[in-house]
């Protein structure tokens, strides 16, 4: 039986994703199997969700397939081992409570801490198609804010490259603090950045694994599918003929094996290469049976849902989200005087 939100005394967690559509190997590596480790540790209350309307930001312009994304994701999300029983998983989008909370903190956040958030100007220069010219674009990370105030977590889970979306957070949150109080004590916690551990993974072109590179490697790719990837993997640039060594710590097949393989492999990898004992064939077709043990497990778990099932995991977690979210709004409306306090 899950434990209830108004009673958990164990630290909160809160992390979500945006719904592109299923997940690829960099996802499960950088976020997923970092979220199932710390559900299954028992030491935390876990909220995960699908950060729909995040979504909208930058792709408000074609919503045709933002439902059967969310799908998508939530699949994975089971897929990859978060369980309903241990987690909150839910959508965005189900939880109004995160507009208005998002409201509320707009009229007492700076426009210039939302101009220097690291990824404002990026994505502009990277989405150059795209107009981002909009108030929503300009706002998002204090949705983001909003997102993971409205749960009053402990702790964040994030990569690096996501620690100044957090900062903000705290920013917006010492800000409400200081201008509201609730019979003397803060309403929303600042939380604290929970780094969790990203290795290096590479795509088949040796780049950062990313579906806006066509690079990847998916949670749902068959076998024989995950194979053929890997054997128009890039390697080594120094192995040209096939009696030429190479060194695994600059080959992107050679990073692979430092995630995914055993290490009786990894040190049949490192031999055979730079001793040109073995060509890249054979150790592509070692990455590949490794990727496929981790693979095969997580394809299992996928199957085994099916469409009502993950209807009804979704609306009980919306369910327990919107629960918990009322009580932090209840908190917010009475410390900004927009209700009376409760006599």
């Amino acid at each position: 039986m899950s434990e209830s939100p108004a009673t958990s005394s164990r630290p909160r967690v809160l992390s979500g994703m945006r719904p592109t559509g299923k997940l690829h190997l960099g996802n499960y590596m950088g976020a997923l199997a970092n979220w199932v480790k710390l559900q299954d540790s028992g030491q935390f209350e876990c909220y995960f969700f699908i950060a729909d309307w995040h979504a909208l930001t930058t792709d408000y312009a074609d919503t045709s397939n933002f439902l059967s994304n969310t799908r998508e994701v939530i699949l994975d999300y089971l897929a990859a081992g978060l369980d309903p029983a241990k987690s909150v998983l839910f959508t965005q989008s189900h939880v109004p409570a995160h507009a208005e909370l998002h409201l509320l903190l707009s009229m007492i956040t700076s426009v210039g801490w939302l101009e220097r958030v690291p990824s404002y100007k990026e994505q502009q220069e990277n989405l150059v198609g795209k107009d981002l010219s909009t108030y929503g674009f300009l706002g998002y990370p204090l949705l983001q804010a909003a997102d993971i105030l409205m749960y009053q977590p402990k702790y964040v889970p994030v990569g690096q490259d996501q620690a100044a979306h957090v900062e903000l957070t705290r920013e917006v949150a010492r800000r409400f603090n200081n201008l509201y109080q609730l019979n003397g004590r803060d309403v929303l916690p600042e939380p604290d950045v929970l780094l969790t551990p990203s290795p290096k993974l590479p795509g088949t072109d040796g780049r950062k694994m990313s579906k806006s590179y066509g690079n990847t490697i998916m949670l749902t790719d068959p076998e024989p599918e995950v194979r053929q990837k890997l054997k128009t993997m890039v390697t080594d640039p120094a192995r040209i003929r096939r009696k030429d060594p190479g060194d695994p710590d600059k080959c992107p097949v050679g990073d692979l094996h430092k995630v995914f393989s055993t290490p009786e492999t990894l040190a049949k990898v490192y031999e055979g290469c730079r001793s040109a004992g073995i060509g890249c064939i054979e150790c592509k077709g070692w990455a590949a049976d490794a990727l496929v043990q981790v693979l095969d497990p997580i394809q299992e778990r996928r199957a085994k849902y099916t469409p009502n099932e993950v209807e009804d995991i979704l609306k009980d977690g919306a369910n327990r989200a919107r629960n918990r979210a009322e009580q932090t709004m209840t908190e917010v409306r009475t410390a900004m005087q927009l209700i009376p306090a409760a006599k």
